[in-house]
């Protein structure tokens, strides 16, 4: 490794010293968004004091100042001084993904990731030494139905249906649109959850029906809480590994794969294959992994948290390739978006 560093990284680890605070970064971010900072800096027609933004917040004066300025240090804030005071404002890409009321918001992603992956990540050399997820030790519920400690609470499944809902605002377009679906007529996407991803496929098809299949509380609070777009989407509720799924010409399983061990997944992508019409197939959107094993590093960092929350892990495109082989798919395409998602068509 050693060889790879420059003499100044080696002289002085700053980049070492960066990964330290890694933490610290994201939880600085993390503590403004549930203290509602970006929300009180978007509605401001003016930037504001450190007094002002506490008073109004309900937090100390010197904890809100210190915490300004270090979003400032990290770019995500602004700073002027006028008469000898601070003022504080939001940088556009505050406003664009930080503030709660913004279409791009990823509020309900930080808030997951701070009340529920943080704690879990706190059991990291646990989850390594185990091999399992951290749930009985960070939350004291079962690890073994994770899903169930997932959804333990209405509170804690639309955290979680919200957390789904800002990965498509990202990248929902890019991984529906890698390749042309234009010719698959019905689309079914099993654990559709929110129909995020469902609208961005729908909107890139229009002539195709696209339906969101999953269990019957995750469509209730779907329909319940989360804004339906004008799309045509549809919902239907079922178990798809315990019950039967609907027919399709186009299965997608968007994030779904990788919560699970091989052989469930196999049993899965098998039970698609025989649902399946001729000619029709499967799509499945994760993060994958380079072959060599280099990276991305995000792929990297997801499938430790597949370890730490779930029973799966991220894979290669072989890997996901090997599974659709022998669930009986055949012309399998894989197209790495550049984002944190990717995407892999396979056809019956």
């Amino acid at each position: 490794m050693a060889e790879h560093l420059s003499q100044s990284e080696l002289d002085y680890p700053f980049k070492l010293l960066e990964y330290f605070n890694g933490f610290r970064v994201s939880k600085m971010i993390f503590s403004a968004c549930e203290l509602g900072v970006f929300d009180l800096l978007l509605k401001s027609q003016d930037a504001l004091s450190a007094q002002h933004v506490a008073q109004e917040l309900g937090t100390s004066v010197d904890g809100m100042e210190r915490l300004l300025d270090a979003l400032v240090g990290i770019e995500i804030l602004e700073v002027e001084r006028a008469d000898g005071t601070a003022l504080y404002s939001s940088t556009d890409v505050a406003n664009l993904y930080l503030a709660k009321g913004s279409a791009k918001s990823l509020h309900d992603m930080i808030i997951y990731r701070s009340q529920t992956v943080y704690p879990l990540w706190n059991n990291l050399a646990d989850a390594i030494r185990e091999g399992r997820n951290q749930y009985e030790k960070t939350f004291g519920l079962p690890s073994a139905h994770f899903f169930q400690a997932i959804y333990r609470s209405e509170e804690e499944m639309l955290k979680f249906m919200g957390i789904m809902s800002c990965h498509w605002v990202l990248d929902g377009h890019d991984v529906v649109t890698a390749f042309d679906l234009s010719r698959f007529q019905k689309v079914v996407d099993l654990g559709g959850c929110t129909g995020a991803l469902a609208n961005e496929m729908a909107r890139a098809y229009p002539a195709s029906s696209v339906t969101v299949f999953d269990l019957p509380e995750v469509v209730e609070a779907a329909q319940k809480h989360f804004k339906q777009e004008d799309s045509g989407v549809t919902f239907q509720s079922g178990d798809f590994f315990s019950g039967e799924i609907p027919s399709a010409d186009l299965y997608v399983l968007a994030r779904v794969i990788h919560d699970w061990p091989e052989e469930k997944c196999l049993a899965l992508l098998k039970k698609i294959y025989e649902s399946c019409k001729p000619g029709g197939g499967v799509l499945l959107v994760e993060a994958l992994l380079f072959e060599n094993r280099r990276g991305p590093i995000m792929a990297q960092i997801f499938s430790l948290n597949m370890l730490v929350q779930t029973q799966g892990r991220e894979r290669t495109p072989s890997e996901y390739t090997h599974m659709l082989n022998k669930s009986g798919f055949r012309n399998v395409q894989v197209c790495r978006t550049g984002k944190s998602y990717d995407a892999i068509l396979a056809v019956r």
